[in-house]
């Protein structure tokens, strides 16, 4: 299979890989605080400005090839300082003491599961597909829906919005589609398994009790992914 991603550059050296990631998150986080600085009214946007662009270290640590340890150390800690940070003002703007949710948790824990899924069996792709679904879908989804929602729902009373939810199913469709015709190229199980993907992440967003999405929604799409394209082996 063609590999786009880990063609571009060798590998660097492993004290470089961790310097980058790091550099990385420390970028998303002062883009965050600077947001959160001239727009304290609305914290949602900051929160999904880390939402979306923390994501993006899944496809560094693909492209860097990051061993599996370093990526399953760095969501152990991540994991540990969101927990932290929902008692203490940890990460002010990203989680609000005292707000009912673990989403920021059961984010830092799903990329330690894909890393650690995903670089055993040598197929980062498809954690690749589950944080990428994660982040645009489910980022964009939330912002859209608050805004410009009209037509709500609700699910187990979680309210959401039709605009939101076929914000989710668009953009999960389009990260998945990418990926998977830079991996695989351009055959009929891109776009089916892209289709049904997003179809599924979107159901799975709904059910967003504690933020428990952000653990079922990578997990899920990753595995959907990985077990649909075992279904349709390429020929």
């Amino acid at each position: 299979m063609l590999n786009l991603f880990s063609d571009l550059i060798s590998t660097p050296p492993l004290w470089l890989q961790i310097s980058l990631v790091a550099a990385w998150v420390s970028f998303i986080l002062a883009i965050a605080g600077v947001v959160n600085h001239f727009a304290t009214d609305d914290s949602e946007i900051v929160r999904k400005i880390v939402h979306i662009g923390a994501g993006h270290v899944i496809l560094i640590a693909w492209w860097l090839d990051i061993p599996a340890s370093v990526g399953i150390g760095a969501s152990v800690v991540a994991s540990i300082v969101t927990l932290l940070s929902y008692i203490f003002p940890l990460l002010p703007g990203i989680n609000s003491v005292g707000r009912r949710s673990l989403g920021t948790f059961f984010y830092a824990v799903s990329v330690g599961i894909l890393v650690a899924w995903f670089w055993h069996i040598e197929q980062p792709q498809y954690a690749a597909i589950g944080m990428m679904v994660m982040a645009w879908g489910d980022g964009l989804a939330a912002l859209i829906g608050q805004r410009f929602g009209k037509h709500k729902y609700r699910v187990f009373g979680a309210q959401k919005s039709w605009e939101g939810s076929l914000t989710m199913a668009l953009f999960s469709y389009l990260v998945c589609s990418l990926i998977l015709l830079g991996v695989i190229g351009n055959v009929w199980q891109t776009w089916t398994v892209s289709l049904i993907v997003a179809v599924v992440a979107t159901s799975l967003e709904a059910f967003s009790f504690l933020g428990i999405d952000n653990l079922t929604v990578p997990i899920g799409s990753a595995a959907l992914a990985f077990a649909l394209l075992q279904f349709w082996p390429l020929q």
